[in-house]
């Protein structure tokens, strides 16, 4: 949240020109060295979302409905992230879950074109929810990038 600067609390002298920027609670609030108070709502990052691959806090705006995060090189929607955070699916147990969760694989499962099955008791983390029959993606240790049901995994 942007807070005002109160020259009561900083004993600063203004830095050159108009403006004295400080960062307080990692927003940047402005004084006017002509009045006692004001900020600048340019410098709130408020309404900025944060990249969902990194987290970092100041990605900007490519297109009408396109971020980009020029820490990890990202591009997103920010409607299309919203809307995969809202699919959900039930482990074995009944559980509800979701994309970022950690599971438990219930038990043996075949892999086509693999000589050994996923063992019972492999913990995957990070499983992403998507549509389809086959509605968990993730990446197994030992495997790989794989689609599991939900049906045969327990949340962890």
């Amino acid at each position: 949240m942007c807070r005002r600067f109160d020259s009561a609390r900083h004993h600063e002298r203004p830095a050159s020109g108009p403006f004295l920027l400080k960062p307080i609670d990692g927003a940047f609030t402005a004084r006017n060295t002509e009045s006692s108070r004001r900020i600048i709502p340019e410098l709130c990052f408020m309404d900025q979302p944060k990249c969902p691959e990194c987290g970092y806090d100041y990605p900007y705006e490519v297109d009408d409905a396109l971020w980009h995060c020029p820490d990890c090189e990202h591009q997103w929607n920010p409607h299309e992230v919203a809307s995969e955070a809202s699919l959900t699916a039930l482990d074995a147990n009944g559980n509800l879950l979701s994309s970022g969760d950690s599971v438990i694989v219930a038990k043996d499962l075949p892999v086509k074109g693999a000589p050994k099955p996923i063992k019972a008791g492999t913990k995957v983390q990070n499983i992403r929810i998507v549509e389809g029959d086959h509605n968990i993606d993730c990446k197994i240790p030992g495997f790989g990038s794989m689609a599991l049901k939900s049906e045969f995994v327990k949340k962890a």
